[in-house]
């Protein structure tokens, strides 16, 4: 399904029973809604509401100009509930859906019920990230997403994923393929310009869960601990033998422990 959301076509996902609240996932860079699959599954095999969608530039919406900030995907998800006629919901975000679930937090708290924050962090990149970054974005200019998934993906997992599920980090590598490189670079300046969302940490109110690949390498344990210590209430779960896919890599212990959240928070669901 598609929505004309700020003047692009966004592509969206609705699964599970349509009168329960939604579970909105907002996925990482630069992948697309497909890498929450096993997730929006088991959500709706619970009978819950699953929304998912191709954030601006991934997947099958709109890349556009290319020209993106953390506030515009915000603006977009807002918009996106609009359309949906959602008022309030759960947000799931991972790694750069982390990003904009907590600039959605920030700015407008009342639109969540609760939120799930999955191998993230609050802190705005440090001059030596940026750097890195623009480095990433000369790399994808010059020699295409191809040759950028090859050594992206190799960040994402967990070193026994690769040979335990290869197709599922093939799936991967091949959505960062076929990301356009216009995309790759205008989400990456996006990344290193987003702001620092600390200080609004302790403001959260909702249910808040938070998990971390045990390896994440990317944004390593400690970010969620920190996470936790200035999140009113906040539950955190280190996701055993995972990477910064912590969703793909044990899929088992991802599931379960969110169900169980969701369960709580979204009783008579």
């Amino acid at each position: 399904m598609r929505a004309l959301v700020n003047g692009s076509n966004i592509h969206y996902d609705l699964s599970g029973n349509s009168t329960a609240p939604p579970i909105m996932f907002v996925h990482g860079f630069p992948f697309s809604l497909e890498m929450w699959r096993g997730q929006i599954d088991a959500v709706a095999a619970e009978g819950f509401r699953a929304v998912a969608y191709d954030i601006r530039g991934h997947g099958m919406s709109d890349v556009g100009d290319g020209q993106y900030t953390i506030e515009s995907h915000v603006d977009d998800l807002f918009a996106l509930l609009d359309h949906l006629k959602v008022p309030k919901g759960v947000i799931v975000g991972l790694s750069m859906g982390g990003y904009i679930a907590l600039r959605a937090l920030e700015r407008e708290r009342g639109r969540f019920v609760a939120a799930v924050l999955c191998d993230t962090r609050s802190e705005a990149d440090t001059d030596e990230g940026r750097v890195k970054r623009a480095a990433s974005v000369r790399a994808v200019k010059q020699h295409g997403s191809t040759a950028f998934a090859a050594d992206y993906v190799k960040m994402m997992f967990a070193e026994e994923t690769f040979s335990t599920k290869p197709a599922a980090v093939e799936s991967i590598r091949r959505v960062i393929a076929r990301t356009s490189p216009l995309s790759i670079a205008g989400t990456l300046i996006a990344l290193a310009a987003r702001t620092d969302t600390t200080a609004s940490l302790g403001k959260i109110s909702v249910p808040t869960l938070i998990l971390v690949g045990e390896r994440d390498a990317v944004t390593p344990p400690p970010s969620s601990q920190s996470m936790k210590a200035r999140i009113p209430g906040a539950e955190l779960h280190i996701v055993p033998g995972a990477g910064h896919l912590s969703n793909i890599d044990n899929p088992a212990f991802f599931n379960e422990t969110l169900v169980r959240f969701l369960k709580r928070v979204l009783p008579g669901s």
